[in-house]
């Protein structure tokens, strides 16, 4: 790394930590109470499962587009964007609970889905800044910052719920917290510069940029990128849906409100306390080890879920599935940076946040239905299926020579 580049790098790994600290609050509220809002707008229990669908299918549509926006005009103008979509989306819930619309409310989930995906990307353009071979410790330095949501909660959150009623005036307030939180990430967002896409541009060991835009269909192709692919959208997907679902489930088998908050915070300390050394460990021991050992551990974790009813023994299964998508979250965008050049990196990750995002969508509406039919040991049965499937196959699937490489 350079002289001149060093200090850029340490000082915008600061502030983009910063705002992923100030994006922690919306990120709580929206997997607390996600679930709970449209059913309390309408009065349908069925529906549980479609405040975080609309969510997480609208965090799919945006996140694609956004990621080629990026490879164009570069990683923060994007980044803000999503941060300043995230106010309007925390104000825009709050007034469809407070008129009550249904309408309005998913239209402000929507907003607040797509928000929250685009500054998901955060993680890629963290990554990039790092020599290539220190990218997974540099996006978990980054990542690290996330993991102030699990004060949020016991703090402020939980606080706020204690004598509110569970309605949807009830929850105005609530949402309404989230814009501020919105607004000071979108300020330190601005002081982000150089770019991360200009930083990694000036590292010799990238990938050497073709003279004409490869097609996405072919970046799928190479050896190690369908694996990360499967990776992500396996990680993302099943711990989405379980968290979404997770505070109605906590609801439904009589704990209070407040708690379902201690429970997220424990869950978000499971997903981003230990990311530092998570990022140690992939660089260590290798992205596909790593990948397996976080798949198996999300299906374990779910299976204590389903078995385990009091509020420490759920915020010990979701600490668990926070812990595994952890280690096979890093451990598979690390090896999709590493697979791709500057010019490249946002299509990628965009496309593979898509499929996430999509998946967990599906995912979160069949489990609302799958809990309202069968109760809580089917859905996380069914969950720990979906996370040990995958965590099988890339156990046995060898690694493509041509991905080989001194971190796998």
């Amino acid at each position: 790394m350079s002289v001149a580049i060093a200090p850029a790098v340490r000082r915008n790994a600061f502030l983009l930590a910063g705002g992923l600290v100030c994006n922690s609050g919306m990120f709580q509220l929206a997997a607390a109470l996600s679930s709970l809002t449209l059913v309390a707008v309408t009065g349908i229990k069925g529906i549980l499962g479609l405040g975080p669908a609309i969510f997480l299918a609208s965090g799919a549509v945006a996140v694609g587009p956004a990621g080629r926006l990026m490879d164009r005009v570069g990683r923060m103008p994007v980044i803000r964007g999503g941060y300043a979509a995230g106010a309007v989306g925390c104000g825009v819930v709050a007034g469809g609970c407070a008129i009550p619309s249904a309408l309005l409310v998913a239209v402000g989930l929507s907003v607040l889905g797509g928000a929250g995906a685009i500054i998901q990307l955060t993680r890629a353009a963290a990554a990039e800044m790092f020599p290539p071979d220190r990218r997974a410790r540099g996006m978990s330095f980054v990542l690290f910052g996330a993991v102030s949501g699990a004060v949020w909660g016991p703090v402020l959150f939980g606080p706020l719920f204690a004598h509110r009623a569970i309605d949807a005036h009830g929850l105005v307030g609530p949402w309404l917290v989230g814009i501020p939180f919105m607004v000071a990430g979108l300020g330190i967002m601005w002081f982000v510069r150089p770019d991360p896409k200009e930083i990694a541009a000036s590292y010799p060991a990238e990938r050497v940029e073709p003279e004409t835009a490869v097609p996405l269909r072919e970046i799928l192709k190479r050896p190690g990128v369908p694996v990360a692919v499967l990776a992500v959208v396996a990680s993302f997907s099943i711990m989405a849906s379980v968290m979404n679902l997770a505070g109605y489930v906590a609801v439904g088998r009589g704990h209070h409100q407040g708690d379902v908050f201690t429970m997220i915070s424990v869950h978000i300390l499971g997903m981003y306390g230990l990311i530092l050394i998570v990022g140690d460990l992939v660089d260590r021991f290798g992205r596909r080890p790593c990948l397996v050992a976080g798949l198996t551990l999300m299906a374990l974790s779910n299976v204590a879920l389903g078995w385990l009813g009091g509020v420490a023994g759920m915020s010990v299964a979701l600490l668990g599935l926070g812990l595994g998508w952890n280690l096979s979250y890093v451990a598979a965008t690390t090896e999709l940076v590493a697979l791709s050049s500057p010019s490249e990196r946002g299509r990628l990750v965009g496309f593979t946040d898509f499929m996430a995002s999509l998946t967990a969508a599906g995912l979160a509406l069949l489990g609302g239905l799958v809990y309202s039919a069968s109760g809580p040991l089917a859905l996380a049965l069914a969950a720990a299926a979906l996370a040990a499937l995958p965590a099988l196959w890339l156990a046995i699937r060898p690694v493509p020579r041509a991905a080989l490489s001194p971190a796998d």
